[in-house]
């Protein structure tokens, strides 16, 4: 595998990291070239699939994956890197920015740190309370076994569920990404994109060591706020009651509840 460290774009789904993988290509970041239509890497699908659960559920479990595990899981790391690669025009990662968009790369934000000591990670959110209303529950289905307990999964609502692994997966980056990556560490709230964009912008710019000065440009050129955005105000306040208690620590560390 290559030493060259990339740029990792990791989230909830639909938390906007289409917006933000643009923005990187605009900071001269190649992302691959086989992508699905949210612009997601392709290749670590399957990788995600078979591994995420069985690695959460060994961090619950405080007791590591077995070394012939971790052994497969680092092989089948490789060959999706490998062929992530091979399917786009990179030729030789050492003298380039690379990296790849890939949602679910949150979860493995250990593991990846691991294989790549010099990765950066750019950490993508949007307001949970929009995110426990959206249609776009796939991480929830395919996670919340491993980030949920029984009793959650048989007694919540899914907007409560959804809220939930919200709040756990996004404080676990967050307290992974501020004590170990530090500097190689960026947050990206959705709703900063959309209200003060070329800041917004200018802060990514920054992070990846790009000069600022065309912020206002590419800003203007690749966000749009999206009608959904705050869509959670049009919900009864019962409703949003319950979904501010089921994430009140992250919607505050995070200044949604200001």
């Amino acid at each position: 595998m290559t030493n060259s460290a990339p740029l990792i774009i990791g989230a909830i789904g639909g938390s906007g990291t289409r917006v933000v993988a643009r923005l990187a290509r605009h900071a001269g970041y190649d992302l691959g070239a086989h992508l699905n239509s949210a612009e997601d890497a392709l290749e670590f699908q399957s990788f995600h699939d078979k591994w995420i659960n069985r690695f959460l559920k060994a961090e619950l479990r405080r007791r590591p994956l077995r070394q012939d595990e971790v052994e497969r899981m680092k092989e089948d790391f490789q060959q999706s890197v490998s062929r992530h690669l091979s399917g786009s025009a990179i030729e030789d990662v050492s003298r380039i920015r690379w990296g790849w968009k890939a949602p679910r790369s949150i979860y493995l934000l250990p593991f990846l740190h691991q294989q790549f000591p010099g990765l950066r990670f750019m950490h993508v959110l949007r307001d949970g309370r929009d995110m426990a209303l959206s249609k776009n529950q796939n991480q929830v289905r395919k996670h919340g076994a491993a980030v949920l307990s029984w009793r959650e999964r048989i007694f919540c609502s899914l907007p409560e569920r959804s809220l939930r692994l919200w709040e756990r997966v996004n404080l676990r980056a967050a307290n992974y990404g501020e004590t170990r990556l530090n500097e190689n560490y960026h947050v990206v709230r959705f709703e900063d994109l959309c209200r003060a964009p070329v800041e917004a912008t200018a802060g990514i710019m920054s992070f990846l060591n790009v000069g600022v000065d065309a912020a206002a440009s590419v800003a203007q050129l690749e966000i749009v706020a999206p009608a959904s955005i705050g869509r959670w105000r049009d919900q009864p306040a019962w409703l949003v009651a319950r979904l501010e208690r089921s994430g009140k620590i992250a919607l505050g560390k995070f200044g949604y509840l200001n």
